[in-house]
Parts: C-alpha cells; sequence; structure tokens
C-alpha cells in the first residue's frame, strides 16, 4: 500500500544542510497498523508529510497503492490526498464557524460530490466515531477528545486507503488519548484502513501491530505487536 525506496529529505537552512529523513526503505501493506517512535527530531513527522505529499523527498522513490508518485504534480497530489489519503493532525484543524457536519462534509464538498450522497457518508462517519449526537454543534462546544473524533470522521469521510496520523493524541489527556488509539485500531479491524500512526507516546503505539523506532531520519528497529491486520509494515 505505501512503499518507500531510499528515501531521504534533505533541508538547507541559513547555509547548512540538515538531515530529515535518510535513505529510508519501508514497505507497508493494506490493512496494517504501524507507528513510528522516537525523540523529536527523528523524521517522524517529514516520513509523514512525504507520504502525504505535503514535502517532496529530495532522493528515492514513494509508492502509493503501487503507483509512482515520481512524476505527480502538485495537482496530482491533489488529487490522491481527496481520493485516497486522510490525515489527522495533533491540532484538529476544524473551522470553528462551520458545524460539526460541516467540518465533516469538507473534503467531499471540495472534490465536487453533492446531494444525498454527501449527508449519508457524514452520519456514517459519525457514527463510526460516535459523534452522531453531536452533528449540529460547533467546535467551540465541543471537548479536544470530541474535536478529535470530528477530526477522524473528516479524514475518513472521504473513504481513504491510507489514514495518517501525526500525534494524534498530543494535546489531549491520557483518557481522551486512548479512546482515540483505540478508535484508530477498531478503523483498521473493521474498515481495513492502513494507519500510519506518528507519536511520542508508548501506550499509543502499542495499539499498532508493527512500531518502528526513529532516530537520525532512520528507521532502526521494528517491534512486532500483534497480528490484528492482514498487512505488514
Amino acid at each position: 500500500m505505501v512503499k518507500l525506496t531510499e528515501v531521504s529529505k534533505i533541508y538547507e537552512r541559513g547555509g547548512d544542510h540538515i538531515c530529515g529523513l535518510d535513505r529510508v526503505s519501508l514497505d507497508v501493506e493494506a490493512g496494517a497498523f504501524c507507528a513510528f517512535v522516537g525523540p523529536s527530531g527523528c523524521g517522524k513527522s517529514t516520513l509523514l508529510n512525504l507520504i502525504a505529499g505535503l514535502d517532496m523527498p529530495t532522493s528515492g522513490e514513494i509508492h502509493l497503492d503501487g503507483q509512482s508518485t515520481a512524476r505527480f504534480s502538485s495537482d496530482d497530489w491533489t488529487t490522491i490526498r481527496r481520493q485516497s489519503i486522510g490525515i489527522v493532525f495533533q491540532a484538529f484543524h476544524l473551522v470553528p464557524g462551520l458545524t460539526v457536519e460541516e467540518n465533516v462534509a469538507f473534503p467531499l464538498l471540495l472534490r465536487g460530490d453533492q446531494g444525498r450522497m454527501v449527508k449519508e457518508r457524514v452520519v456514517e462517519a459519525l457514527g463510526l466515531v460516535g459523534m452522531t449526537h453531536r452533528i449540529n454543534h460547533r467546535p467551540g462546544e465541543l471537548s479536544g477528545g470530541e474535536q478529535q473524533r470530528v477530526a477522524i470522521a473528516r479524514a475518513m469521510v472521504h473513504r481513504p486507503k491510507v489514514i495518517l496520523a501525526d500525534e494524534p493524541t498530543g494535546n489531549l489527556d491520557s483518557q481522551h488519548g486512548a479512546e482515540i488509539i483505540v478508535l484508530l485500531r477498531r478503523l483498521v479491524q473493521q474498515l481495513h484502513h492502513t494507519v500510519l500512526l506518528v507519536t511520542h507516546s508508548a501506550a499509543a503505539a502499542e495499539a499498532a501491530d508493527y512500531i518502528w523506532t526513529m532516530r537520525d531520519g532512520r528507521l532502526i528497529t521494528r517491534t512486532v505487536r500483534g497480528m490484528g491486520s492482514a498487512g505488514s509494515c
């Protein structure tokens, strides 16, 4: 589902060259729940940004669902994010003036979907995260955990093949953080999403099938936690 071959990312800052990712090769099969852990600055978020097309690699190649992204234009990346990738950030990034329903519908409206199908998809997504009862509320009326559930519903409403979660529990207390990780685990089991999770939380990582430890832009060790998915990474 997601394959990286010798992928590196070098940043130039003030005349210095900073290695964000160093010749990373990775093969994540469909249905895998894979976590990436390590200290700040080790390359975890850079890895997700490259897979999402939010940043471009300096060298190496990324394949998504068997397709090379080497020649993708900005428009190509926009299309694939709208079709195949869902992103959950540490900050919820909900639009304050929109209702829960409108926030979740946003990805569908951006790609031109209309009518009853949009409503049905939104209700379905909110049902999966247990937030249907908040459909007419605005973000300011929700707790942090509820806002992150809505953000996850928005990330999955277009039925992506891959969900990229970058520190999704970072702004939550331990109880609500644990609930979000359980929710992500359930999405893998019920809907067979491929989930790539970046986290500082050892407890959050324990829910994954595979845990990669990163250091200095490299994948160092892989730990197999369980066989809850059909794939591997």
